[in-house]
């Protein structure tokens, strides 16, 4: 019994994870991957949800224009880097050493394994996107670029990076 209910409890959870939500209060993204993330594909009943792949040594997750205390104006581009990981869809295929990006703002990282919501504070870049726009209200943020595999699971702190930015009207 239990085999038959542990795929539909991951079904419901990452129905729920997966909501539209774009928008809230002084923050607004721009170009993230509705569709894919809707679309990624949850396991059949009866099928075993395969473990989140091992990270190689020496992988690694930064913000490519952006630094600690940096100064941008809002709306601003995030460059987002990965090395020795390979950058890849949202697709629910889960691959070793693969992934996509996530942005969190104004959070830490999300522990390994743990399914990454989808809301004005936890951007999904699905569509294997390295780059976006982001709009946010005038102040200090902080923004955590987080790695997760092919079912938007985490893969914990060891791939995030994290700045502090005041943004400027």
């Amino acid at each position: 019994m239990y085999k038959q209910i542990f795929p539909l409890a991951i079904c419901l959870f990452l129905a729920t994870a997966c909501n539209n939500a774009e928008k809230i209060e002084g923050t607004e993204v721009a170009k993230t991957d509705s569709l894919a993330h809707d679309a990624h594909a949850a396991a059949p009943a009866g099928t075993e949800i395969p473990a989140v792949p091992d990270i190689p040594a020496n992988a690694k997750v930064y913000f490519k224009n952006l630094k600690d205390g940096s100064t941008v104006t809002s709306p601003f581009k995030v460059e987002m880097g990965v090395d020795d990981m390979a950058l890849d869809t949202a697709n629910g295929k889960i691959k070793p050493a693969s992934g996509h990006h996530h942005i969190l703002i104004g959070l830490d990282s999300i522990p390994a394994g743990t399914g990454i919501i989808k809301d004005s504070t936890h951007l999904h870049f699905g569509n294997a996107q390295s780059t976006a726009e982001v709009n946010l209200a005038p102040g200090k943020h902080k923004l955590t670029l987080q790695f997760a595999d092919a079912l938007h699971r985490s893969y914990g702190s060891k791939l995030t990076a994290t700045v502090t930015i005041d943004v400027k009207k």
